[in-house]
């Protein structure tokens, strides 16, 4: 017997915890998960949105409010992730 999970059903199950989310370009967000809807448009407590400068400097932008994120722009969710060790997320200069 074979566990079949949906993907919408993975996305639910991480609602309330930290997600780690790739966008297309190069930036990524790391935040806590509050919905969703059937086209992955997210909505994200206490994000952080890490992205290179135009000198390639990777800056960290703490997102101060509840924000909302384009599914058509994700391209890869983490459930549970913080970034992993030779991410964007661990090579920033913090955005003043």
């Amino acid at each position: 017997m074979v566990l079949t999970i949906l993907p919408l059903e993975l996305i639910d199950k991480a609602i309330g915890s930290k997600i780690w989310i790739l966008m297309r370009g190069q930036t990524e967000i790391v935040g806590t998960l509050r919905g969703f809807d059937d086209y992955v448009n997210l909505v994200l407590d206490d994000a952080v949105e890490y992205s290179p400068d135009v000198h390639g400097e990777i800056c960290k932008t703490k997102l101060e409010s509840e924000i909302l994120l384009n599914g058509n722009h994700v391209t890869i969710l983490i459930p549970g992730g913080d970034g992993p060790e030779d991410s964007m997320a661990t090579n920033f200069k913090a955005v003043e």
